[in-house]
């Protein structure tokens, strides 16, 4: 009895969609307040993208001294993420270019 062989294009899809589910991971990290002020609003858009992506804290808010986990689900495999943070008083803090993946977190400070 022959078995069948598997065909180059059924195992060159198969190598495509293990790759891409791989590559396609999702970018978590802890976000550390060590400012004296309550960040209202929290933005990260990756190095590469001209304009920010939603507010990650939506209605949540990050006080003084407080960390939380952040996971950015994009889709991308990108490390580096420009950042904005907007705080109860109005001003705002940008940081450009944090390897996000390189330190696992990010403490924002005064």
């Amino acid at each position: 009895m022959r078995l069948a062989r598997p065909s180059s294009l059924l195992i060159a899809l198969l190598g495509l969609a293990f790759a891409g589910s791989v590559a396609a991971e999702d970018l978590d990290f802890e976000l550390t307040n060590a400012t004296s002020g309550v960040i209202t609003e929290f933005y990260a858009s990756p190095a590469d993208v001209d304009e920010w992506e939603e507010d990650i804290l939506g209605a949540d808010v990050l006080g003084a001294g407080e960390s939380v986990r952040i996971t950015i689900a994009d889709g991308r495999t990108q490390c580096e993420y420009d950042m904005k943070f907007v705080f109860d008083d109005g001003s705002e803090t940008t940081v450009d270019a944090e390897d996000l993946c390189e330190t696992g977190s990010f403490t924002i400070t005064e």
